[in-house]
């Protein structure tokens, strides 16, 4: 004989049996506990109307009751950072957060870079303004299924910035705090250096992890131990370094060159006791489609699987977390 409640559960719509939690039937009462995250209100309204409407008359329910809940969604830290500017750190969050995503994580990215942010530009959506709603930004989505804040939609293109600390930690906050949704991984984009914007994040924001952008030449290395070096005092587990711009192969002529040297960041890593993410190519069809709007992560080929190789282990490593 088929239980009651058995009975409810089929006849609740689609959307509502995906979301149900649990249901009930006490002394008449049908007790639905639904979830609701990721809805906006009329969406709520719905779904909450559909399940009164599918579930009154229903053999044994004299009254329908319906709990919708939205946990907060437990949202993870993704820094990537470098010692000094020029690495390609940008270049990397950007299609590190497009591979993650395609990947199947639901990832936004924070062009944290106050001074200097070209996440814009990398995503293809410069110029396109976040709107705000209650008194919180909303990010603005991009083709690639990454959304995306940047001090670099809010000011006007090409004026410079000249902000004490203060004031860079709050704009950080307006980015981080913002209507990110059902987003549960960040990908946070980190100026260059150790200053206040990494400091801010450390004391308010702590990421889950860290990855480490360099060239393979000595001077970048130095540079990067400092923003190990921050990090570990932080608290925050670095996941690992990527190599960027590792190698050169000529279009013409097909010869091989390392023009800022091999293998620098795969030794510091080891050195360090840590993961070596592996090593991005010094490529031109990499330089001209970030240039272009179009990551090449979000594509096919050689260019797409070194991103999506980086991106399967750090998304191994979320998912070792406790």
């Amino acid at each position: 004989m088929t239980e009651p409640t058995e009975t409810l559960r089929a006849a609740l719509p689609p959307q509502a049996q995906s979301k149900l939690q649990s249901l009930k039937l006490v002394e008449g009462r049908a007790i639905v506990f639904l979830d609701a995250a990721g809805l906006d209100q009329n969406e709520r309204e719905q779904l909450e109307t559909a399940v009164k409407d599918a579930l009154t008359g229903q053999p044994g329910v004299s009254e329908v009751r319906v709990a919708l809940i939205a946990n907060k969604t437990r949202r993870r830290i993704i820094a990537v950072g470098s010692g000094k500017g020029g690495v390609g750190k940008s270049t990397v969050s950007a299609n590190l957060a497009i591979a993650l995503a395609r990947q199947g994580r639901k990832v936004g990215l924070v062009d944290a870079d106050i001074y200097g942010p070209s996440q814009p530009r990398l995503l293809g959506i410069e110029g396109t303004r976040p709107d705000a709603a209650d008194k919180q930004l909303i990010p603005v989505p991009s083709p690639w299924g990454v959304p995306l804040l940047s001090m670099g939609q809010l000011i006007e293109p090409g004026k410079a910035i000249a902000w004490r600390g203060p004031m860079v930690g709050n704009a950080l906050g307006q980015l981080l705090d913002a209507k990110w949704g059902d987003v549960e991984l960040l990908v946070v984009d980190l100026p260059p250096g150790t200053g206040d914007v990494q400091l801010t994040m450390l004391q308010r924001y702590k990421p889950d992890g860290a990855v480490i952008v360099s060239t393979p030449q000595d001077l970048a290395l130095i540079d990067a131990q400092r923003a190990i070096q921050l990090f570990e005092l932080g608290g925050v587990p670095v996941i690992g370094m990527v190599e960027n711009m590792a190698g050169y192969q000529c279009p013409h002529c097909g010869e091989a060159s390392d023009p800022f040297g091999q293998g620098g960041a795969e030794a510091a890593a080891e050195a360090q006791g840590m993961a070596f993410l592996g090593r991005i190519p010094l490529e031109l069809a990499i330089r001209a489609a970030s240039d272009a709007g179009t990551p090449p992560a979000a594509g096919e080929g050689a260019g797409a699987e070194h991103f999506a190789a980086l991106a399967r282990q750090v998304a191994t490593w979320l998912d070792n977390l406790r």
